[in-house]
This record gives C-alpha cells, sequence and structure tokens, in this order.
C-alpha cells in the first residue's frame, strides 16, 4: 500500500509543484485547500484543476473565515494589494496562516493514519513571510508529535518542505520535468473573477521572473492581454 500524505493545495504554482513531487514520491496524496475569506477566492478553482489533473485520492475544500479578524491585505478588503515592492513584511502576509493551514492538514492526517504533510513554503524567491522559514517549519514538526494522539504513540510526522531552498526557476523547471501544465495554477493576488491574472502584485512579479529565469514560456492570462 501506497503511504498517505496531505498535501496543502492553494492552487498557485509552488503548492501545484509540491503535489507533483509527493505524488512522484510514491505517496497517495490527498489535497487540503481553504476557502479562508481571501480576496482573490478564484485559486480554489485553479486548486480543483490541478487536484484533478494529479489524480489526488481526494480533495478536501475547508471553509474558515480569516477575514473576521483582518489585518492582511488578502483578507481585508480595505487594505490595497501592493502594486510595488514594499520593505520588510508586506502586508500581503496574512497573520498566522500557515500555522492555522498546517494545523488543519495534520488533523486530517491523523484521521487518515498519514504521518506526512507537505506545504509549498519556499525561503529564496518569496515575500518574506516568518511563516516560510526553515525554522517554522521544524518548529511546527515538533509541535505535530507533540500535540497529537498518534504523536504521543510513536507515529512520527514528518513536515515536508520540498521547495524551501529553490528558486523560483529551479521549482518550474521540476515541475516541467514532472509534467507540471503551470497554465492550470493562478498565483496572483488580485485575480479578477474569470481568473486573469493583474500581473503587478509581488506574487505575479516573483511567478513572471521564475518563467523568464527558467526559460519556459508563461502560460498565465493576464488582465491586460
Amino acid at each position: 500500500m501506497q503511504a498517505k500524505a496531505v498535501v496543502l493545495l492553494s492552487g498557485g504554482l509552488d503548492s501545484a509543484t509540491v503535489l507533483a513531487i509527493a505524488r512522484d514520491q510514491g505517496f497517495a496524496c490527498h489535497a487540503l485547500s481553504l476557502d479562508y475569506g481571501q480576496r482573490h477566492r478564484v485559486e480554489l478553482a485553479a486548486a480543483r484543476r490541478v487536484a484533478a489533473a494529479l489524480g489526488v485520492v481526494e480533495h478536501k475544500i475547508i471553509g474558515l473565515d480569516l477575514a473576521t479578524i483582518g489585518g492582511s491585505a488578502l483578507t481585508d478588503p480595505a487594505i490595497a494589494v501592493p502594486q510595488a515592492p514594499t520593505e520588510g513584511i508586506p502586508v500581503t502576509y496574512v497573520p498566522a496562516r500557515n500555522t492555522v493551514f498546517l494545523a488543519l492538514a495534520l488533523g486530517w492526517a491523523e484521521v487518515l493514519g498519514a504521518q506526512d504533510l507537505f506545504i509549498g513554503v519556499n525561503a529564496v524567491d518569496y515575500s518574506g513571510y516568518p511563516d516560510c522559514r526553515p525554522e517554522y517549519i521544524a518548529a511546527f514538526e515538533r509541535l505535530a508529535n507533540l500535540a497529537t494522539r498518534a504523536g504521543v504513540e510513536g507515529a512520527a510526522f514528518h513536515v515536508h518542505a520540498p521547495l524551501m531552498r529553490m528558486s523560483k526557476a529551479e521549482i518550474i523547471r521540476t515541475g516541467i520535468g514532472l509534467g507540471m501544465d503551470y497554465g492550470l495554477t493562478l498565483s496572483c493576488y488580485a485575480a479578477d473573477a474569470a481568473g486573469r491574472a493583474c500581473g503587478c502584485c509581488d506574487s505575479c512579479r516573483l511567478r513572471a521572473a521564475g518563467f523568464i529565469a527558467a526559460g519556459v514560456p508563461d502560460p498565465t492570462r493576464y488582465v491586460a492581454d
């Protein structure tokens, strides 16, 4: 039997690549997406496309409303999504998002009898979010093994972040090598209802630069096209 894994899947380039990697490593993949009150909710349609294309065992979408606490341009329409680079941690940081997401993935993994969690965080070409660092991933893995019945009873959880030290170009090349169709994905923080990217936000800029550096045609649909 294949070992089971829970893979966090936003519908973006990075999480889609992580799903392709987990599948290539032989895991039976259970994809988890979060409808968390994000302004770019259209990304969930991309997550559904990616999950179907990569043949996951199950794709679960959990609803929660992080917009009720706000504090981020991604959940509060009163805070503008930056259209130019900014200093420090940007306003697109969602307070405790990865901790909440990983906690839900951990709970599902415990129910499934899975010991492996996959997340697409990156510490090279990224926006400077504190919950995308290797120290954070290591800390959450320790928590997972301390705070669960499965962990206490000897089932060792592992949190995999295979993109952690890759550049965006390396991520794209890795995905292409695994047959990933990036035309299915959406990375934009301000995409329109049709799933067209703005081309200006931080996520769009990192994605576009990655395709250029990888020497791969960018399949992204932009509003200006």
